[in-house]
């Protein structure tokens, strides 16, 4: 391998952009109106949204204020609609080839990088297989997949052919995240945390649990659900282990319609609490900054990150939510193996 990391996209979603235009070259007038307002448009950053995060010096459109990440050359990309490919190639000049079909995408590349912002991940294992079938390095985007069956047929098919495979949030390390919890002795021993979701939807659900693992810990034991007409609470059960909240750990979800899809985490203890760390778009791209290179170290040494074991333990607590949800019962998570 070179020392630039050629990099195929499948999905060319808003994430797919949001890490595509930190890692390569890219005209920012193209991400700002990409297509007339006036067109149909499928996804976010179409609309400007990765530009509104990623060039907030109003005064200076072409002034990139969020962090790139060297050493990567996009050369693939893949969409279900191909008319967003072919957008997303152009934002990047043109450059990356545009691929008939998502197989194609993991031919004579160094990563692949499966994107994805509002789905669930149901698809992942078939977007995933053709290219670590080839022992090409895979990074897929928060879920991991949709259930723990198919992290494991990911994992196994990684292990099979010799191909590193991991999954993250972005909330996972977001440095502010990392502030709160340095924080965390202002309360005495932590006993009790919220945390605010935009729905309970997968694709935001994931954020939520990686937050709870980053700032409480993993080792959930349970989970149980309590459901209102417009609001859905998820109450996550330590079991008592050492170390972690007494109380557990609650995720509320569609409190508000908030701008910026912030998610706020409130923790608390006997000597006080800590109110409201405010996770958004803006703190997002210093999350997805440090994501990519932590890609690109397990390109280079063909080893995942660790913190890629707390997403698999993310997305067992989130099949037991699933099942909390349908039978109004506790339910104890499945413990993975990773």
């Amino acid at each position: 391998m070179s020392d630039v990391v050629r990099t195929g996209i499948i999905r060319c979603d808003m994430h797919g952009m949001w890490f595509g235009a930190q890692m390569d070259e890219h005209d920012p007038l193209r991400l700002r109106e990409p297509m007339p307002v006036e067109d149909e448009m499928s996804y976010t950053w179409q609309r400007g949204g990765t530009h509104y995060f990623y060039y907030t010096k109003y005064s200076e459109p072409t002034r990139m204020t969020a962090p790139r990440v060297d050493g990567y050359r996009i050369v693939k990309v893949w969409d279900e609609q191909r008319r967003n490919a072919e957008m997303f190639s152009n934002v990047f000049y043109g450059r990356p080839e545009v691929c008939d079909s998502f197989e194609q995408v993991s031919d004579d590349v160094d990563l692949v990088l499966i994107a994805n912002c509002n789905y669930d991940g149901s698809d992942h294992l078939e977007l995933a297989r053709p290219g670590l079938e080839k022992g090409v390095p895979t990074f897929i985007d928060k879920p991991f997949a949709h259930c723990i069956a198919d992290v494991r047929a990911i994992l196994e098919l990684a292990n099979e052919n010799n191909a590193p495979v991991m999954s993250l949030s972005m909330l996972q390390t977001n440095p502010a995240v990392v502030q709160l919890v340095r924080r965390l002795d202002e309360v005495g021993r932590v006993t009790f945390g919220t945390i605010t979701c935009a729905s309970t939807h997968l694709a935001a659900l994931i954020h939520a649990i990686s937050i709870a693992h980053h700032v409480f810990g993993t080792g959930i034991r349970s989970v149980s659900c309590l459901k209102a007409p417009n609001h859905t609470v998820y109450h996550l059960h330590y079991g008592g282990a050492p170390g972690r909240p007494e109380h557990g750990v609650v995720i509320n979800c569609g409190v508000a319609d908030f701008r910026f899809t912030e998610m706020f985490t409130h923790v608390f203890g006997p000597e006080g609490a800590i109110q409201g760390l405010v996770l958004n778009d803006f703190n997002a791209c210093e999350g997805s900054a440090i994501i990519l290179e932590h890609v690109k170290e397990m390109v280079r040494t063909g080893r995942p990150h660790p913190l890629g074991d707390d997403m698999v333990a993310a997305v067992a607590v989130a099949d037991a939510i699933r099942k909390a949800e349908q039978t109004g019962e506790s339910v104890e998570v499945e413990i993975p193996f990773t």
